[in-house]
């Protein structure tokens, strides 16, 4: 049977009951007279559409509203149950799985050290790392991040060498993990999921020209225009570690994966060093960074080195961000990772100053206001859109 016409009853009940369903997403459990004030639709109608939405079990009473004297209200809201999602971050380190109802509300976590072992055993650590947040039902979708990009065209990861994602080099990547999870999957750079979590949740809302530059041990970006991802024909749009930056070696020098470009300026490990060199110590980079944003902040030569230490970062981080921005013309550069986040905003203020001075264009630089694992937050904001478009589009038969 063909699928609805437009302007036929089932097409506009579909098109009532997604905006119902929508209603009661944002704005939590309501009233059948404040879902026909909010869709316009008559009392009846909304009588209908919430008798169908309980029917196909996405809709359940929520209790009653007292009002005038005498009259209540039944409340109702958006069925948790009617389905669930998963997300994992998938790093050289460990696998960290968080779970969903189809509200959103986060229903179990589970961390598992990353396998180093063939392709099998890798399906079989994913699905440990799910199944250790105890769903309450089987999932609809999972999306997972990685330290690598999907080239669309080979169905390969790309942008990594074989050693930091050991067990992912497989044809047709995608279509293997969903069979082996026994679930559609979908693989995602995780720079690019944490620019979908700060464009819903952080500094980037509103915002429909962004890059998000991720700085840590690591660096990546993610390049938002006119509200959509811009992933790049081979889907390593953003993998500006790789990026020729003066006073770096190039890989004609060091090797196509090797340490090399923008990477060799500005990754934590050279941080680190960079640090050391102004007399400021730390465990690690992310110490040594907020370690200088204090000394900084007294008196005397340990604060001149270390404001010193902190504009030399700056003017490092500013040189890879002045070519982006040449390039793309952001109105907002969101700045995330383990190099940035410790120097709050003494560090922000410094790259957007450096910043400024090499770029025409003055683009806004912000922090990252992200709670938690922004790599895990854009992994569910990925699989709930896609899940609630399948399971909002089936309250009416073709």
């Amino acid at each position: 049977m063909s699928g609805p016409v437009p302007g036929t009853p089932s097409l506009l009940r579909a098109i009532n009951d997604r905006a119902a369903l929508q209603a009661l997403l944002e704005r939590g459990p309501l009233t059948r007279p404040e879902i026909g004030a909010l869709t316009g639709l008559s009392k009846p109608t909304a009588s209908q559409l919430l008798s169908r939405l309980q029917q196909a079990g996405l809709v359940v009473l929520d209790g009653v509203r007292e009002g005038l004297p005498g009259r209540t209200a039944e409340v109702y809201r958006i069925n948790p149950a009617a389905a669930y999602v998963g997300a994992l971050d998938v790093t050289p380190d460990r696998i960290e799985a968080r779970v969903a109802d189809i509200t959103g509300t986060v229903v179990g976590e589970h961390t598992l050290p990353t396998p180093r072992r063939p392709p099998g055993e890798l399906v079989d650590r994913l699905n440990a790392a799910l199944l250790g947040t105890r769903p309450p039902d089987k999932l609809r979708r999972v999306v997972i991040g990685v330290q690598a990009a999907i080239d669309p065209s080979t169905g390969r990861l790309g942008y990594a060498a074989a050693k930091d994602v050991p067990g992912w080099q497989m044809p047709d990547l995608v279509p293997a993990l969903s069979a082996g999870l026994g679930v559609p999957a979908d693989v995602e750079n995780n720079v690019n999921l944490a620019a979908v979590a700060e464009q819903a949740h952080g500094a980037a809302r509103g915002h429909r020209d962004f890059v998000l530059l991720w700085a840590d041990e690591g660096i990546g970006a993610a390049i938002v225009l006119g509200g959509r991802m811009h992933r790049g024909a081979t889907g390593g749009a953003g993998e500006v570690g790789y990026m020729p930056t003066p006073g770096a070696p190039t890989a004609r020098e060091s090797g196509r994966y090797a340490n090399h470009g923008y990477q060799a300026l500005t990754g934590g490990t050279v941080v680190l060093k960079l640090l050391r060199s102004y007399g400021v110590r730390g465990a690690d980079f992310r110490h040594a960074v907020a370690n200088a944003v204090r000394a900084a902040a007294g008196g005397g030569q340990k604060a001149d080195d270390a404001r010193a230490g902190l504009r030399d970062i700056a003017a490092r981080l500013a040189v890879g961000l002045a070519a982006i921005t040449s390039v793309v013309d952001p109105e907002l550069i969101v700045l995330t990772g383990g190099v940035v986040l410790p120097g709050g905003e003494t560090l922000r203020e410094l790259v957007e100053h450096e910043l400024h001075a090499l770029s025409i264009p003055q683009p806004r630089v912000r922090l990252s206001s992200v709670e938690g694992n922004p790599v895990l937050a854009g992994a569910l904001d990925l699989a709930l859109a896609a899940v609630r478009d399948e399971v909002f589009s089936s309250t009416v038969p073709s």
